[in-house]
């Protein structure tokens, strides 16, 4: 994906790294969220969707149309359908797909950037969990479906929320930013049926990158709705132990981001292959 020349001004040069100080701001922030709360954000909801060429069949559409623009970014599918195979393992969202074996040192790289796993989740102790193991990068665009859902059947262990500075997850933003590091995200650790110990980790992004995720309960089901991201591009990591699953051989096998879909079988548990 070829970046926009507003987005290399705001990297690659002094005065829109100067402007890109002014846009992370947690005041500015708050004020353009407010505004795409509004109602008279209604009004870039048509060209949002022309530009982006989103396709609304199956898509929950309010009498009288979305209220606001955040409303529309955060629409909801009629239905979303996991598999009934307990044994297989699904996407907990839409987006484009890249994976990391995690080595020995708890780091991975995403876009030619270094990121540790302590570094990531804030956690030294919930690091040594996903060493030896994998770790599944979501990347989602404007155009994709911005709810997330739960993988699997488990018991919520914890959950942590890690303030950040809000960077573009776009991949220009790696070269001047570690972006999963200074993002604001949040995590949730949760003990699975099938699949071990899940960290599933939300990350924000700029100018609003708000992270909306549901009061949790106890125990979760696969399919379950976690939350949404309003507007702004959003990535979800998710780390899973060692030998928990194996992914379908096209995504295992490939070198690029793989598109996914809400609900699509991506890979098994280990044992079932």
């Amino acid at each position: 994906m070829k970046d926009t020349k507003s987005l290399n001004l705001l990297y690659n040069t002094p005065a829109g790294r100067s402007v890109l100080k002014l846009l992370v701001n947690p005041a500015v922030s708050k004020t353009a969220g407010a505004f795409l709360d509004s109602s008279a954000s209604r009004l870039l909801v048509d060209s949002f969707i022309k530009k982006n060429n989103i396709d609304l069949e199956g898509i929950m559409i309010p009498k009288g149309g979305f209220e606001s623009f955040n409303a529309f970014f955060t629409r909801e599918r009629k239905h979303i359908e996991f598999s009934d195979n307990q044994l297989d393992f699904c996407s907990p969202c839409d987006g484009f797909l890249s994976h990391f074996d995690i080595d020995e040192s708890s780091c991975f790289s995403i876009k030619n950037t270094k990121y540790t796993l302590t570094e990531l989740l804030k956690s030294e102790k919930i690091a040594s969990y996903y060493r030896g193991g994998k770790a599944l990068i979501f990347r989602l665009t404007p155009k994709h479906y911005h709810r997330y859902h739960f993988i699997d059947d488990g018991k919520i262990i914890g959950t942590k929320k890690i303030p950040g500075v809000l960077h573009c997850v776009r991949p220009i933003a790696t070269e001047k930013y570690p972006v999963y590091v200074q993002n604001s995200r949040e995590l949730t650790v949760y003990k699975s049926d099938n699949f071990g110990y899940i960290a599933q980790i939300e990350v924000g992004a700029l100018l609003v990158g708000r992270i909306c995720n549901h009061p949790l309960d106890k125990f979760v089901k696969r399919g379950d709705e976690k939350g949404c991201f309003e507007f702004g591009g959003s990535t979800i990591v998710v780390l899973l132990q060692k030998n928990k699953i194996a992914l379908n051989d096209e995504t295992e096998n490939s070198a690029d981001e793989v598109p996914v879909i809400l609900g699509e079988t991506i890979g098994h548990k280990n044992e079932a292959r």
